[in-house]
């Protein structure tokens, strides 16, 4: 295995708080351990069409406490193609790139993954997702800050729909992942959350209705994982449907949940999984993500991060039902 002398990082897909600290941290482990450092400015993008600086601990410096990325981030189609990855290759051996470490969620760890395995090029993935939903790490990088903006917002619009007596559906990220969803109403004290993991097959909201707010309520708050075909809008028209009698709103937070001053969380987890990426490198690791486990930093080998789903606590489910009588 030939010795590695450079490392690349880049950020891709989309940006999550905490991302900063990890390019922070990545860099200043790898000259702490006698590495050289090439930023990839706009993820796979930038890659292939050969946009890399060299990095210095200066480029890195008051970074940690900022939210997006300094790299920027991009999302790439022509990655996705033999061509583009081709092109990306060559990029990375026309720098003296000897491994590149990927921040991203899902999509940038299997391109990751596609490089890794089409050239026998060495390959670190850090979690870097507000969804949480990456197998084989108990939090993802930008889940904690997310959670937190989430949960001032709902704050707010709780005191809205106390004051005029109304349900607020409110959509938050999350597609296939319902983590920001159920772990957010149950820090709220909201009444209900309908997310894609609670599939008993049964109607969610109608459970939802026949619990709470027909019994005693006259507002409240359902926090719904967003969905192009069942988010908030879907189920606000159904309850002005079915349940006329009921003052409906929908709020779709958005982007705003990317934003926002990394908490402390992220930023150590972000640090930590940075550090270990490096260690990776040297042990001669390659092609696995690094993740925290049990407070514990573990390695991850990529194609099981990306493929198995990661299951949401159920007993989460079960705690909201009984706190929102």
């Amino acid at each position: 295995m030939a010795k590695i002398r450079c490392v690349g990082v880049l950020t891709s897909g989309g940006d999550a708080p905490g991302m900063n600290a990890a390019i922070r941290s990545v860099t200043r482990s790898a000259i702490f351990n006698g590495l050289k450092v090439k930023g990839i400015y706009r993820g796979y993008e930038g890659l292939m069409n050969g946009e890399v600086k060299t990095f210095t601990t200066e480029d890195v410096s008051n970074i940690i406490q900022t939210g997006g990325t300094i790299l920027r981030t991009a999302r790439s189609k022509d990655f996705q193609t033999p061509e583009g990855r081709k092109r990306a290759y060559d990029t990375l051996k026309k720098e003296g790139i000897d491994a590149l470490i990927v921040i991203g969620g899902n999509g940038s760890l299997t391109g990751a993954m596609k490089l890794a395995e089409e050239y026998d090029f060495p390959c670190i993935g850090l979690p870097g997702t507000i969804d949480n939903d990456l197998y084989g790490t108990d939090n993802t990088i930008g889940y904690d800050t997310t959670l937190n903006t989430i949960m001032d917002c709902i704050d707010k619009i709780r005191d809205t729909a106390n004051s005029h007596e109304r349900i607020f559906f409110i959509e938050v990220m999350g597609r296939d992942a319902g983590f920001l969803a159920q772990n957010s109403a149950i820090a709220c004290g909201a009444e209900a959350a309908i997310i894609p993991e609670d599939s008993t097959g049964s109607d969610q909201l109608i459970e939802f209705m026949s619990r709470g707010i027909r019994k005693s309520k006259k507002s409240c708050i359902v926090v719904v994982s967003e969905s192009p075909k069942c988010g908030a809008m879907y189920y606000a028209e159904r309850v002005k449907k079915e349940y006329p009698q009921f003052d409906v709103r929908v709020s779709i937070l958005g982007h705003l949940q990317r934003g926002g001053i990394p908490s402390a969380r992220d930023r150590i987890l972000a640090s930590r999984v940075g550090v270990g990426a490096i260690t990776a490198l040297i042990q001669g690791q390659r092609n696995v993500m690094v993740g925290i486990r049990n407070n514990e930093v573990v390695y991850v080998p990529l194609i099981e991060a990306v493929a198995k789903n990661k299951p949401i606590d159920l007993q989460l489910i079960k705690v909201l039902d009984e706190l929102s009588i």
